[in-house]
């Protein structure tokens, strides 16, 4: 019995290390800096001349205030690392509004900038879709149910269809409705996550989680979500 234990152990090691292989590892820090600038290359060619130029410029002031003290060379290495911040936040900004680019107008847009937002919100993608791919997601927060739709201009009455069912389903929960896109009525994807945080908190923390408790039985439609780097390095949550 001994010897068929050690080679249960044995199997049972190597099952561990087989799966520890196959798991797909952590992407690093240099990794999403190598996307980030490919997407912003493809996307805005000329944002690295207005990096470099925002490091010039930053350096440039530095020297010069340095220069009025009598201490240029002083102030000229203390501006570097100013000079690499204002390139630096120069550049995020560029990787933003790529970001944005890289999914907009893609099917389930809308669902993986909310999946993104880390923490105060949870999503349900696609809870409500048409025939010709309008859908409805469904985010809870303090806010209450912020029902998020997009598509074409029908997608109105889906909205309205979904947020009927929750009325009926939560009665006294408040719930918002947004249609994302460009256009009158309508919020941009890179101002979507900004939009929802700055909703009035109607909910408490207890309440936030007994809503979603009961929400949790509903669920919602399988649908892809687009691919690539997401705005300011945040990550899709695990599955």
């Amino acid at each position: 019995m001994f010897g068929k234990s050690k080679k249960a152990k044995a199997a049972n090691a190597a099952a561990v290390s087989k799966g520890a292989k196959d798991a797909p590892a952590k992407q690093s820090q240099l990794a999403v800096l190598k996307d980030a600038f490919r997407l912003v290359k493809t996307h805005k060619p000329l944002a690295l001349l207005w990096c470099a130029l925002g490091f010039v410029v930053a350096e440039a002031l530095a020297i010069f205030f340095g220069n009025s003290l009598h201490h240029p060379v002083y102030f000229g290495i203390l501006g570097l690392p100013l000079g690499f911040l204002v390139a630096f936040f120069t550049f995020t900004r560029f990787a933003n509004t790529a970001a944005f680019a890289s999914i907009q107008n893609q099917l389930g847009a809308g669902a993986s900038v909310l999946m993104s937002i880390r923490r105060g919100f949870s999503t349900t993608p696609a809870v409500n879709v048409s025939r010709n791919q309008d859908m409805v997601h469904r985010t809870v927060g303090r806010a209450g149910i912020i029902l998020v739709a997009e598509g074409s201009p029908a997608v109105r009455a889906l909205l309205i269809d979904e947020k009927k069912k929750m009325e009926r389903f939560l009665p006294g929960v408040p719930v918002t409705e947004i249609i994302a896109g460009d256009g009158e009525g309508k919020v941009a994807l890179k101002k979507l996550q900004k939009t929802l945080k700055k909703l009035p908190k109607k909910l408490s923390n207890n309440q936030v989680r007994e809503v979603r408790a009961r929400l949790k039985g509903v669920g919602g439609l399988s649908m892809p979500i687009p691919q690539g780097p997401l705005p300011k390095g945040v990550k899709m949550p695990k599955r």
